[in-house]
């Protein structure tokens, strides 16, 4: 079973991989559900982690139907996540009527090639989950992140089920939102999932430095790797397997 942490800094990515995560998803934006970061912050986590490197490839958040000139985009975030040793990217893209876009989709799967690709939460808004992902197996896509199109993905046990067994392991389902060291266990056992995906942060009091007084002083706060979070589902999932 493989464990995948989305965070958003080079030194939470080597947090996460010393206290046990397989794969980084990077991204800036968390709170507005992931859009592309920077370079220099992709670099920068290339340089500090061994373990694979994903980043979320989205011009903006919002929905999923992009224009012209935010494909054109992507493509070029894509190549930047090539170039600068990334070994994966996440995207995903829908027409407005609900279904995938395939023709932009297979685009930027192909020019991502050799790179993994995974096929975000975008997939929780389209209309058709089963047929989707069988146009998603047919391009080429590796893997497909889904709550099992509910907020969690405790609430979409169900569906991400099915969906893994009509997929018989012709592409990855894994699991994510709102996964913690309560639920990992029950999802792993209802689903069969054997990948997962969530984020391990907590934010911590303001260092003792100068803070002006015209501030709140949560502004001062810091986000930091949570690795009591990693660690608990990381032993659960142990205690499945065993």
């Amino acid at each position: 079973m493989k464990i995948e942490i989305c965070l958003d800094t080079p030194l939470m990515a080597l947090e996460a991989q010393k206290n046990g995560a397989n794969r980084i998803e990077l991204c800036s934006n968390i709170s507005e559900g992931g859009t592309t970061p920077s370079a220099g912050c992709i670099a920068k986590t290339r340089e500090l982690i061994h373990i694979d490197l994903f980043v979320m490839i989205r011009p903006r958040a919002g929905d999923f139907f992009y224009n012209e000139k935010e494909i054109e985009e992507m493509i070029y975030n894509i190549e930047i996540s090539k170039s600068l040793g990334a070994n994966g990217v996440v995207f995903g893209l829908l027409e407005k009527d609900g279904n995938v876009d395939i023709k932009n989709t297979k685009m930027l799967t192909e020019i991502a090639s050799p790179m993994k690709v995974t096929f975000h939460r975008a997939f929780d808004r389209c209309k058709l989950p089963f047929k989707s992902m069988e146009s998603l197996i047919d391009i080429g896509v590796d893997r497909i992140l889904t709550s099992g199109q509910c907020a969690k993905a405790v609430e979409g046990i169900a569906l991400i089920s099915d969906l893994i067994k009509q997929a018989n392991n012709r592409i990855i389902i894994m699991p994510g939102s709102g996964v913690n060291e309560k639920n990992i266990k029950l999802i792993a056992t209802k689903t069969n999932a054997i990948e997962f995906h969530f984020t391990a942060h907590k934010f911590i009091k303001p260092n003792p430095i100068y803070q002006h007084t015209n501030f709140n002083v949560s502004e001062y706060r810091q986000k930091v790797f949570d690795h009591k979070k990693l660690k608990y589902c990381i032993e659960a999932l142990e205690k499945y397997n065993s």
